[in-house]
């Protein structure tokens, strides 16, 4: 694919922001390093994998990995396309490893998909063979890397579950293919946890493209107890032809990276009024955003079209993500969670601890 059907640099200097607070990168670090970018794409010294990398390049100088760690997933954004973004995505996993060794207990597995068409690693926390506990998987959407997530991994002691965090198909570390036999990677995923996590309860939070790779493997896997998203496409996002026309170029140029088709060819990939049905007793806790520029609201509302289905909505006045709401997202996908899981008791202080870490990392953040 060419560098003039990529997203431009203006969209992706837009985003950066957001991402950028979402993982706690400071406003002004942001704007200092984007201030140095001329290109978008290359290994130009002033392109932006180039300027994202001597960022991170200069933080794990100085050992401070976790930081280096989100400089780098800024240089690997959207996908990994080129050489300079392939550094990128090694340095971002090789200095969260090296910030995870100083964490007692976050822990790195990796998984060979059973027809040995690729592999795929998770961060893991909480596992424990002598004492399992139910395990909550989580995963973001197409331009989410599992690094990202490292407050939650150094929390997971304040809930009492276990956690593995991944990544979709073609994203970060992952190499199998994203095609419609996807969702069977959560399975191989549980099979490999089945003896340090009480997999037969699992909850996955799952964002975006995530909750619908979530949302298919509960078709089939019964040990998926719950799943919570945000902004999930459901069904309408594959089928309606005018929405896609709209969507922004960063989601449809990386969507057609990772799958190899243009989303005009996807159709098949929505769940069909039979699989909702399947999942009427599947507890579902669903956030939709009003001014959703990727995912329409009639995908919430294909869920809620059964009145018996177990549903939990939560919908709010913002964008892909309720960026401006996640004060009160973050503490719902994890209640919700952890009432699927029936953990208890539930530590309310324990809980907004977490939550609260989480809340730091503020930001809109297109998955």
């Amino acid at each position: 694919m060419s560098v003039t059907e990529a997203p431009p640099l203006g969209e992706l200097r837009a985003l950066a922001p957001l991402h950028a607070r979402a993982q706690g990168i400071p406003a002004a670090r942001c704007r200092a390093v984007l201030s140095r970018i001329r290109t978008a794409y290359g290994d130009d010294a002033d392109s932006w994998p180039a300027v994202w990398n001597r960022a991170g390049d200069a933080l794990a100088a100085r050992g401070h990995h976790l930081d280096a760690a989100r400089h780098y997933a800024l240089a690997r954004f959207p996908s990994v396309d080129g050489p300079a973004r392939e550094r990128a995505q090694r340095l971002c996993v090789r200095s969260f490893d090296r910030w995870r060794a100083t964490r007692p207990g976050i822990g790195r597995l990796e998984v060979e998909a059973p027809s040995g068409g690729g592999r795929f690693a998770a961060w893991t926390a909480g596992l424990s063979r002598q004492a399992p506990r139910p395990l909550i998987l989580v995963c973001g959407g197409i331009v989410s890397v599992k690094e990202q997530w490292a407050p939650l991994l150094a929390r997971a002691a304040a809930l009492g579950t276990a956690l593995a965090v991944t990544e979709l198909p073609g994203v970060g570390e992952n190499t199998l293919p994203y095609d419609t036999a996807a969702p069977a990677m959560i399975g191989a995923l549980l099979d490999r946890l089945a003896d340090s996590a009480d997999v037969r309860r699992t909850h996955a939070i799952a964002l975006s493209f995530g909750g619908h790779l979530a949302l298919r493997a509960a078709l089939e896997d019964r040990r998926l107890v719950g799943v919570s998203t945000v902004g999930a496409p459901v069904r309408h996002f594959f089928l309606d032809h005018d929405w896609r026309t709209g969507l922004p170029t960063t989601t449809a140029h990386t969507l057609r990276r990772l799958t190899g088709r243009p989303p005009a060819e996807l159709g098949e990939w929505a769940l069909t009024a039979d699989e909702l049905a399947r999942l009427r007793d599947l507890p579902v806790t669903y956030v939709a955003a009003l001014r959703d520029d990727i995912v329409p609201l009639s995908d919430a509302a294909a869920l809620a079209a059964d009145p018996a289905a177990r549903r939990r909505f939560l919908v709010v006045d913002d964008e892909h993500g309720a960026p401006a709401h996640l004060a009160r997202v973050r503490p719902l996908l994890l209640g919700s969670a952890l009432r699927d899981l029936r953990v208890h008791p539930v530590r309310s202080a324990a809980l907004c601890a977490v939550a609260g870490a989480l809340r730091t990392r503020r930001g809109r953040v297109r998955t």
